[in-house]
């Protein structure tokens, strides 16, 4: 499978490209296209994930470049678990826009679309730090464009403040950089975690603001506290069908974590001495407490699921905080989860906009179909909330049982639980709000609004439908999921298959010095004898300059 380690972040950069270029105005051909690559890239990255599940760790160098100079893809469990993951959801949201009609309410819908699954493949894929950045910046472009799709005054407001955060982040990031490579002098995440081994002690107190301000970009990706101002606007006013997409993006800000403060910058690291786990374990707790005091005032169910999305991030990162073995799988299904949640909720507020204009919680008179999606809701929420008997409750009990090793583990169960409590009276004021409160007669009648014919279609009920099956399977195949996790977050904390994957032995790497320099002596010595030659056969065209220029008339002549 190494050459098709390339393929999720070739295929959605080709198609995107020719979408631009030869498809601009042929809405059949953009679909087509965007729903071809989509299926693709689901049997590419399913077909990476069975190669990724045997335990090997396989790298691919671009342009044969070898590492840690060239830029290198890497693929193991992890990364092939969050491209799966990826692909299966993108597919589902596009599959949504083209049955609602979202994806002819703007211009490059499919292209920016593409470009967004190409940064997420290329964040979740690459093994090098730099590249992280790189791929993060080509999917934050692309979500401007796409958080802005179809328009609107509020929508471009939140778009301007979503844009701002992330070019703070972003040159957080660059600073980042700068100084992991004036304290390392590479940006290979493999030959970073061998370096850190052997920094010299005087240079501790650098490596600790580097991974300090690592910490800082990847928890504003993840919308943990007090970085997660960008995103209740951001996604209560972007599309819903974007909203669903953007549920992954969060993860990757998780995905980062995990794979930096494992790989490079572990607990046990000199030098950093548990700065992560001081760091992260605080600003989670306060993060779910923030989420859900959310669910409970938001006005509109888009901002409800916003902070939904919040108080789920910080429970993933309080299961992460743990740095365990336990705790990093349980982290791991808890992802899956929250981003399916995430997505089918973002869906449901799409559809109660359809048919009603907006998503307020307010008392309205009985919409058309509201049966069929007051029960897709109630399942969603239930799983958002962490109910049993679906996969929310699931990922919840794997970190209780994560947490009772740690000294914390009392404010963790009482979190976690009390959390998921407040959740369920939120959601449930929420649902019975829009859909099972008995219509008042003495209210004023509600204002007339005509469902939009696309998004209330019986198809975009199915693929909203399918998103749930996904949850409810999630549930049904946790046991088989939850070994995957465990492998992987026993991978994750035994690093050297990823660094030899990359690296390759010591030994290894000693011959293909050699042989770099012998190959470099030998081009010197060519080039050396190269000169010399030429050098010989200038002395000689000189020696023999004047019998040229003597013979030079009268040949001339001979020839006239």
């Amino acid at each position: 499978m190494e050459h098709w380690i390339v393929a999720p972040v070739v295929i959605p950069a080709v198609i995107g490209a020719l979408i631009v270029m030869t498809m601009r105005y042929d809405v059949i051909s953009q679909r087509v296209a965007g729903l071809a690559s989509s299926i693709a890239l689901v049997a590419v990255t399913v077909a990476l994930l069975v190669s990724a599940a045997s335990g090997n760790v396989e790298s691919y160098e671009l342009g044969s470049w070898q590492a840690p100079f060239g830029i290198v893809l890497v693929l193991d469990r992890l990364s092939a678990l969050m491209v799966t993951v990826t692909a299966v959801l993108g597919l589902a949201v596009l599959a949504y826009a083209v049955a609602t009609g979202w994806d002819q309410r703007g211009r490059n819908f499919h292209a920016l679309y593409q470009f967004q699954l190409m940064g997420l493949f290329g964040a979740m894929l690459t093994g090098d730090i730099f590249n992280l950045f790189v791929f993060f910046e080509i999917l934050l472009i692309a979500s401007y464009g796409l958080m802005t799709h179809g328009g609107g005054r509020m929508r471009l407001r939140g778009g301007v403040q979503y844009v701002m955060y992330n070019l703070a982040g972003s040159t957080l990031f660059l600073f980042a950089l700068g100084t992991l490579y004036a304290v390392f002098g590479s940006l290979n995440m493999a030959d970073l975690a061998e370096r850190a081994q052997q920094l010299p002690e005087g240079d501790m107190a650098l490596m600790r603001v580097t991974a300090a301000l690592l910490l800082l970009v990847f928890v504003l990706k993840g919308a943990l506290l007090p970085m997660h101002f960008w995103l209740p606007n951001t996604y209560a006013l972007a599309p819903a069908p974007v909203s669903a997409l953007f549920a992954v993006m969060t993860k990757v800000g998780a995905y980062s974590v995990i794979r930096v403060y494992t790989l490079i910058f572990p607990d046990t690291l000199p030098g950093i001495d548990g700065l992560i786990r001081d760091v992260l374990l605080p600003a989670s707790l306060i993060t779910v407490a923030v989420g859900i005091i959310g669910i409970l005032g938001g006005r509109t169910l888009a901002r409800v699921v916003s902070f939904s999305v919040i108080g789920s991030m910080g429970t993933l990162f309080l299961a992460v905080s743990t740095f365990s073995e336990a705790g990093v799988a349980a982290a791991l299904y808890y992802l899956i989860h929250s981003t399916l949640a995430a997505a089918a909720l973002f869906l449901i507020v799409d559809q109660l906009r359809a048919r009603r204009g907006h998503s307020a919680l307010r008392d309205q008179a009985p919409m058309p179909g509201a049966g069929l999606l007051a029960a897709m809701f109630f399942v969603a929420a239930i799983a958002m909330a962490g109910l049993p008997p679906l996969s929310g409750f699931v990922g919840k009990l794997l970190m209780l049982k994560a947490f009772l090793a740690e000294d914390w583990w009392v404010w963790g169960f009482a979190v976690v639980l009390g959390t998921s409590l407040i959740a369920l009276v939120g959601f449930s004021r929420a649902g019975s709000t829009l859909f099972w409160k008995p219509e008042d007669a003495s209210a004023p009648a509600p204002e007339p609004y005509e469902a939009e014919a696309g998004a209330a279609s019986p198809w975009g009920r199915a693929v909203l439908g399918m998103v749930l099956a996904l949850i409810v399977a999630l549930t049904v195949l946790s046991g088989p999921v939850t070994r995957y996790t465990m492998a992987t977050s026993a991978q994750l904390f035994a690093p050297q298959s990823y660094i030899l994957a990359v690296l390759g032995t010591p030994e290894a790497r000693a011959a293909r010095l050699a042989a770099d320099a012998e190959a470099m002596a030998g081009h010197a010595a060519d080039h050396g004898d190269d000169t010399e030659h030429g050098d010989d056969a200038g002395h000689e065209a000189e020696d023999h300059g004047p019998d040229h220029d003597a013979e030079t008339p009268a040949t001339t002549q001979e020839g006239h």
